[in-house]
């Protein structure tokens, strides 16, 4: 009867898992600018289970995966949870939650993809909120480095308001998680005159106060940070996402 019911659907030739599989990866990629490689491989036995649009679960790997605010992400493993899907949502290209799910992730950043997002519009607008000195600053050529003693450095040539001034801030940091919520740099160490190590204090500061997962989890889930590891300059993120409803494609 499943054969049959399937075969009637217009992806000839293929099983009800394979073709949610293909629509999860295809709506998760329209999540994102650009991606490179992405697959979704849905777990439903018996495969009958699909047309009530129970799901056992669904593993998720895609990576060089660049989201819309021009942050990069050079990989991305999610494993969800058994869910209830809209079946009939899937041939619109669309995933739809019955229910919320909760999934384990897995989530890569180079020491590229870090320098890379100090540097976007979306990163640099926030940054440049914080004043120092009731003057305006402007950051260029921040760069983030991932050191071998798994320790960050954080560098940038700051231009004091509309002077010619330039302040040259150099700091070196651990990388801690608070409240499974909350990335924070620690153990901050800085170079430079009193000046560069005044502003990069109140850098810092800024920084610490913007890196808030609220902020930057995608439109109906939820990020929690259980542990972050630091290895062959990648900053690995292990935690879980709590999905109340599937985040909607870009227009």
């Amino acid at each position: 009867m499943t054969a049959v019911v399937f075969g009637t659907l217009p992806f000839p030739n293929q099983g009800g898992d394979q073709i949610v599989s293909k629509a999860v990866s295809s709506a998760i990629a329209a999540l994102f600018k650009r991606t490179g490689k992405i697959e979704a491989m849905v777990r439903a036995e018996p495969v009958a289970k699909l047309l009530q649009g129970s799901v056992d679960g669904f593993d998720f790997i895609g990576n060089g995966m660049l989201m819309y605010n021009g942050l990069r992400i050079e990989g991305m493993e999610l494993y969800v949870q058994a869910v209830s899907i809209d079946f009939s949502a899937i041939f619109q290209g669309k995933v739809k939650l019955r229910q919320p799910t909760q999934a384990t992730m897995r989530v890569v950043l180079t020491e590229d993809d870090l320098t890379t997002s100090f540097n976007t519009p979306f990163v640099v607008e926030k940054l440049q909120r914080l004043q120092y000195e009731g003057q305006a600053l402007n950051f260029q050529k921040t760069e983030m480095l991932v050191n071998d003693d798994k320790s960050l450095t954080l560098r940038s040539q700051i231009q004091l308001g509309k002077t010619s001034e330039t302040v040259n801030v150099d700091m070196t940091a651990e990388v801690e998680v608070l409240e499974r919520r909350k990335i924070q740099f620690t153990n901050v160490t800085y170079q430079g005159d009193e000046k560069a190590k005044n502003l990069g204090k109140a850098l810092i500061d800024h920084v610490n106060n913007l890196l808030d997962l609220d902020k930057f989890a995608l439109d109906g889930t939820q990020l929690k940070v259980d542990r972050i590891r630091i290895r062959k300059k990648e900053l690995i993120f292990y935690g879980i996402a709590k999905i109340d409803r599937f985040p909607q494609r870009k227009k």
